[in-house]
C-alpha cells in the first residue's frame, strides 16, 4: 500500500511544436507547480504526491494529469482549475467532471 492517498502525475513532455502538441508548451510546468503549492498550502504533503512525468499518451488533449489509485484522468488543464481540482477532488473526494478525459470505446 503506497504511503500516499492521492498520487497526481501531471504530464510536462515538452516537444518541438511542429511534431505534435505536447503539455509541457501548454503551461504544464505552471500547473505542477500551483498544484504542489496547493497541497502544500492545505498541509496535505504527507498524504498527496504530486510527480511530473513523461508523456501520458493523450497529447492534443493536455496538459494531461492522472490521479491514482483511482485512475482519474483530467485533459485541458489551466492554471484556473487547479483550485478546483484540489478543493473538489483532494479535499471532498469527487473528480472534476468537466475536465474529465472520457477514453474511446476501442482504447485499451
Amino acid at each position: 500500500m503506497s504511503k500516499y492517498r492521492q498520487h497526481f502525475f501531471v504530464c510536462t513532455n515538452q516537444r518541438p511544436p511542429v511534431v505534435k502538441p505536447s503539455c509541457g508548451v501548454q503551461g504544464a510546468p505552471q500547473i505542477l507547480i500551483k498544484l504542489k503549492e496547493e497541497i502544500e498550502k492545505r498541509g496535505l504533503l504527507e498524504e498527496v504526491k504530486v510527480t511530473a512525468t513523461g508523456c501520458l499518451g493523450p497529447c492534443e488533449d493536455g496538459p494531461a494529469i492522472v490521479v491514482y489509485p483511482e485512475a482519474t484522468w483530467y485533459k485541458n488543464v489551466n492554471l484556473d482549475d487547479v483550485d478546483e481540482i484540489v478543493e473538489q477532488h483532494v479535499m471532498q473526494g469527487k473528480p472534476v467532471e468537466r475536465l474529465l478525459y472520457q477514453w474511446a470505446e476501442n482504447t485499451p
